[in-house]
């Protein structure tokens, strides 16, 4: 469970309500609305958000006087992980409805010492299953619900945390907060009904036993749960609108130290395959203009449904979002993927997405030229031959780098450059027709 992994600014932010429902201000300014303005802030999110029946719908599909409205069934923003809640530990939780329980008074004016204690008991154990269910149905509600996520985050839950898991630890946790709420009504029930004082005190001691007991055995779902929100809240933010380049190709190489080389990614640089365990994401900046960079975990050669986790997060990211893809291949025969498994892994990618703009690149050219991986081939079948010609000189218009000699570099850097614009071009060309 602790596995781990916005659209472009075009030069302003886009006209938005501002919720601020526990600010102190006067209704008159409560809605507020921003004008464009020049930024070239990080990470800014395009859509704002609230809380709609526990999940995070935009603002302009609520209304004001909280009357449900049925969200849209397409949710074109992401960045709803960013705005998940604080779960506290259970420790902590725990410990401050006790005290706060403890706090609480009898009624004034109680003359009766029997009576004056009844209250005190009902009143206290009433304060402890709040300050205990509050929190928890909190979690519940403003836990987002995956039906209304993008498809992207969406995927993200399911390979990062496993399938179900998200609904099955939410769930838990809605199940000890009804719990511990019919515990603690039965107890208070009973500590108003004390016929003396001592019997009062007795349910009082009972009760807070009784509800502290259930609440620290079932004290994992919190824990659970805290782990979600940090692995989910780790996701990097990825802006639709941003031109985001995606390196794409087998395990091991040489994904990561391009990332480094374009971008200010710093993923962690291993020679064994998988070194990337999640999405990691880098940004370029080009005339004052922000682009984004993912790395993806390598693809091998096999099916969809024998492929892991980590696999399946890059078919996510291809699926999902708005990418070019920057196809890695590396023919001399260092990362342990033989270039003919590279060649058909290359190809069903490339079928797979024909609407992505490409760009390929062979890595390790020092290395390549040296001691190049060519197979003699005799067969005439004219794959087999695309085959050959793989193998000796990689695709067509391929550029070759070496991170180690700095060799093609700069022309990767230029080749990159240009498809990042024509990725803005295709973006704005489609808000374009959106807004037509």
């Amino acid at each position: 469970m602790r596995a781990s992994s916005s659209l472009f600014l075009k030069g302003q932010i886009p006209v938005t309500n501002l919720h601020l429902r526990n600010s102190k201000f006067p209704k008159g300014i409560l809605n507020v609305k921003m004008h464009p303005v020049m930024c070239l802030c990080n990470n800014i999110q395009t859509n704002s958000y609230e809380v709609a029946n526990g999940s995070y719908v935009p603002t302009g599909q609520t209304k004001e006087n909280n009357t449900k409205e049925k969200p849209s069934g397409k949710t074109e923003s992401i960045g709803a992980f960013q705005k998940l809640p604080i779960v506290m530990p259970s420790i902590d939780i725990l410990g401050s409805a006790l005290r706060k329980a403890k706090k609480i008074s009898p009624t004034k004016g109680i003359a009766n010492i029997a009576k004056r204690e009844r209250n005190k008991g009902a009143k206290q154990l009433d304060a402890l299953m709040k300050e205990l269910a509050v929190p928890l149905r909190t979690y519940v509600e403003n836990f987002p619900k995956k039906t209304y996520l993008h498809p992207y985050e969406r995927s993200l839950i399911e390979l990062t945390l496993g399938d179900g898991n998200y609904e099955k630890v939410l769930g838990n946790v809605d199940a000890l907060r009804k719990r511990i709420v019919s515990v603690g009504k039965e107890h208070a029930s009973l500590c108003a009904k004390s016929s003396s004082k001592r019997e009062a005190e007795e349910r009082l001691d009972e009760g807070l036993k009784k509800i502290e007991g259930i609440f620290a055995q079932e004290r994992k779902v919190i824990e659970d749960l805290l782990d979600i929100a940090k692995t989910l809240r780790a996701m990097p933010v990825i802006n639709l609108e941003t031109p985001t380049l995606c390196l794409v190709g087998a395990p091991n190489v040489g994904k990561s130290s391009l990332v480094r080389v374009l971008s200010t990614g710093k993923p962690e640089i291993c020679n064994y395959p998988f070194t990337t365990r999640g999405i990691l994401m880098g940004h370029i900046v080009l005339n004052y203009q922000r682009f984004q960079v993912t790395d993806t975990p390598g693809l091998l050669k096999r099916h969809d449904d024998d492929r892991n986790n980590l696999e399946k997060l890059t078919l996510a990211v291809l699926s999902h979002l708005p990418t070019a893809i920057l196809y890695v291949h590396d023919l001399s025969g260092e990362c342990g993927t033989s270039p003919s498994d590279q060649f058909t892994t290359f190809k069903e990618i490339k079928e797979r997405f024909p609407e992505h703009l490409w760009l390929d690149v062979v890595s390790k050219s020092d290395l390549f030229k040296k001691a190049p991986v060519v197979y003699a081939t005799e067969d005439d079948d004219p794959t087999q031959l695309e085959l050959a010609k793989y193998r000796k000189s990689g695709p067509d218009g391929a550029i070759y780098v070496s991170v180690k000699t700095e060799e093609g570099l700069n022309e990767l850097k230029c080749g990159v450059h240009e498809l990042l614009n024509m990725q803005m071009d295709k973006i704005n060309d489609i808000n374009n027709k959106q807004e037509e």
